[in-house]
């Protein structure tokens, strides 16, 4: 399962755009999940992350 720690998330948006099928920008312009299934393109999107905020 994919998640993101919104207190952690900055709003940079690198994880939509590895992975727009994952994830989306909400209401706040942080991450928010729409497909928690893990994939290789999540996996990547949480290892780029830049304050650790994506855990699969």
């Amino acid at each position: 399962m994919v998640r993101v720690d919104q207190d952690k998330c900055i709003g940079c948006g690198l994880c939509v755009g590895m992975a727009p099928e994952v994830f989306t920008m909400n209401a706040d312009f942080k991450s928010e999940v729409i497909n928690p299934e893990v994939t290789d393109a999540a996996r990547d999107a949480a290892a780029s992350c830049p304050v650790d905020a994506i855990s699969v």
